[in-house]
């Protein structure tokens, strides 16, 4: 067999894996807009749905890292290749995370549901859903920048990570008046705070994802490093 054929027969295998990685990354996005949606509108049926895709999203982070197994051993691959395969692995974690954590705010909408909390109680989930607005925005904007290996909107997704962040600490503060001012809000105040933070990770797992995009395209690793430092190495 030619090498040439070689080539081809590896290219087309990195394409297909890289296509079923954007189509776990299209999944987990729908599950976190859903849930926060399903939040809104205290929809305990919309949450089961994301419940019962859950099982889905491990599939598929099963099943493709299994493949990338099966590339490394047949084709054991150098330099680049090698680095967007260990990108990869490390990238569909963080999806299949994403999906743990819209997962955690469908549990958390059907516990709501379930004690009646619906027109009893003014919460702020209108500051949720701008911070959700912003995470999977981040999430999508890193999915994009990994289907064109695009380092200078990986690098945006990075510059913009602190939104998320303000965001969440503001919501907290938020929450804690709730609390003080009446008290029945506690529990599902409570409940809230996992919320924003299950969305605050969400931003933490899109800010992973452009960092193995930088990983890939420039062979260094930009984790736990300063941003003007991150700059240099994605010029």
């Amino acid at each position: 067999m030619s090498d040439k054929h070689l080539s081809t027969q590896f290219d087309a295998e990195l394409s297909g894996v890289s296509t079923r990685v954007l189509e776990m990354g299209g999944l987990v996005e729908s599950q976190v807009s859903r849930a926060i949606a399903a939040l809104a509108a205290f929809d305990s049926d919309g949450a089961g749905q994301i419940l019962r895709e859950e099982e889905r999203v491990n599939r598929m982070e099963v099943e493709i890292d299994r493949d990338l197994s099966g590339i490394i051993a047949r084709r054991q691959p150098t330099a680049r290749d090698l680095r967007l395969l260990i990108a990869i692995s490390k990238i569909i974690a963080n999806l299949e995370r994403v999906g743990d954590e819209a997962a955690r705010v469908a549990r958390v909408v059907q516990r709501l549901v379930s004690i009646g909390l619906p027109g009893r109680l003014r919460l702020p989930v209108g500051d949720l859903q701008f911070e959700a607005d912003l995470a999977v925005a981040q999430l999508r904007k890193a999915l994009d920048a990994f289907a064109r290996l695009d380092t200078a909107r990986a690098l945006e997704v990075l510059k913009q990570d602190d939104q998320i962040d303000q965001e969440f600490e503001g919501l907290m503060r938020k929450l804690i008046t709730y609390m003080m001012e009446d008290p029945r809000t506690i529990s599902s105040s409570i409940d809230l705070v996992f919320v924003a933070k299950a969305v605050e990770r969400v931003g933490d797992h899109a800010k992973n994802l452009a960092e193995a995009i930088i990983y890939i395209v420039k062979g260094t690793d930009v984790r736990h490093t300063p941003m003007a430092a991150v700059e240099n190495a994605v010029k």
